[in-house]
């Protein structure tokens, strides 16, 4: 797994405003280690547009990289820890804008 790759994952349903059910998802975690340890952080997508209005999230256009079926939100406000076991399959990756906009949220996010 890389940082940036776009997985189909299953996100364990929590009972609160998460996201759940099988979905994409983008790693955002670097290949360093992670061999070593059971879990991968991930930034899952949602379609539906209007959580475009949270803050700290990013829309995503189906491209020939990301290989997306339709218009996604990042929601980087949703960053979290899954098991590698919930990782079914790669889809595509981020295409190199997209990640400038990913790594800017995460940034913002993550300020102390």
């Amino acid at each position: 797994m890389t940082f940036g790759g776009i997985y189909l994952v299953e996100i364990p349903a929590s009972g609160g405003h998460e996201q759940q059910g099988l979905r994409p998802a983008i790693v955002v975690q670097t290949s360093e280690n992670s061999d070593r340890i059971p879990t991968v952080l991930v930034v899952p997508f949602t379609t539906q547009i209007k959580a475009a209005n949270f803050p700290f999230t990013f829309v995503v256009e189906p491209d020939s990289t990301n290989h997306l079926t339709s218009t996604s939100i990042a929601l980087v406000f949703q960053l979290r820890a899954i098991d590698k076991k919930r990782i079914k399959s790669k889809i595509g990756s981020l295409n190199p804008s997209d990640m400038q906009i990913l790594k800017q949220n995460l940034k913002n996010i993550l300020k102390s």
